[in-house]
């Protein structure tokens, strides 16, 4: 499961990650990390049954987590296939197949949210 670990400022110069990953023998795939002076956003991979003891360990160090579980919502009447997402997208959710028509694999969604701010039509949403 996908999830987005918060590390806020306070938290920011503490190994969290590495403590939290050392303490419970649990492997996160990192897939995006933006962390500064100042704030840490990361989205991960984890498996679910993994997910408790993880997530328990990176609160306990004063991290925030959550499941990324509404992907991205296509409005088909919207969307005019211009391939705007295809471009911004970190994570290839979006393709077009041999007819040149869009194909979205919502598993592989991080809700970075670039599609939705490309689009120039407003047919992608998080979470519908």
């Amino acid at each position: 499961m996908k999830i987005k670990i918060c590390i806020p400022t306070e938290r920011i110069h503490n190994p969290i990650i590495s403590e939290s990953i050392i303490e419970t023998g649990i492997l996160l795939n990192i897939m995006v990390a933006n962390i500064d002076s100042t704030y840490g956003e990361l989205i991960a991979d984890v498996k679910d049954s993994r997910f408790d003891k993880i997530k328990n360990a990176l609160e306990s160090r004063g991290a925030i987590v959550a499941i990324l579980d509404r992907p991205i919502h296509r409005d088909e009447e919207e969307c005019v296939e211009c391939g705007a997402c295809i471009s911004v997208c970190p994570m290839n959710v979006y393709a077009f197949d041999e007819n040149w028509s869009l194909c979205v694999d919502e598993k592989k969604c991080i809700q970075c949210g670039m599609c939705i701010k490309m689009c120039p039509h407003g047919a992608l949403k998080l979470g519908e």
